[in-house]
């Protein structure tokens, strides 16, 4: 949980927002994808760190619109992020990928189903793997999404690229 931490400090650094403005900046860069968060999760975790002191809330409203909560960095909160950074940057790298509960448990099935699995596994790469192609295609510079953001983007492109690769020497052993 300190990666959504983390996320949630870095994009209130940058601007202050509503939880729903932050939820909605989530799913345009995708970031669900890289790191489990839901709805539920970021309006659950700006109560969590307006409790902590990281953030404070003013209340907003907006023409006929009801009032809001906008969440803003603490002095405390801006500490913690940078100590956020500095922890999780020097953690060994984990990559979690829940099909790898799949794979493991290949050998429980009957070898149609394998393949049947192993493909659809495959399915899925190819998918995100265009995916991304098509996303970094049509946005080489987009001003919408940080040099960060497209970093990510690539890094996921890459890996895959590799995971693509995998696959098919997987395949070959069922």
């Amino acid at each position: 949980m300190r990666t959504i931490d983390l996320i949630v400090l870095g994009i209130l650094k940058k601007e202050s927002l509503s939880a729903y403005d932050i939820q909605k900046l989530v799913e345009y860069q995708n970031i669900s994808q890289w790191v489990k968060v839901s709805t539920p999760t970021i309006y659950k975790k700006m109560l969590q760190l307006e409790k902590q002191g990281y953030v404070k809330s003013t209340a907003k409203k907006n023409g006929k619109m009801p009032e809001k909560a906008v969440y803003s960095l603490t002095k405390k909160g801006k500490t913690e992020f940078e100590k956020l950074m500095l922890g999780i940057a020097a953690r060994p790298i984990n990559i979690f990928l829940d099909f790898n509960a799949v794979i493991l448990n290949l050998d429980s099935l009957a070898p149609a189903d394998q393949k049947a699995c192993i493909s659809i596994i495959e399915a899925n790469v190819k998918k995100m793997t265009s995916q991304l192609q098509d996303s970094l295609a049509d946005n080489p510079n987009s001003t919408n999404l940080p040099a960060t953001g497209k970093a990510v983007m690539q890094q996921q492109l890459f890996l895959f690229e590799a995971i693509e690769k995998w696959i098919k020497s997987v395949r070959e052993g069922f």
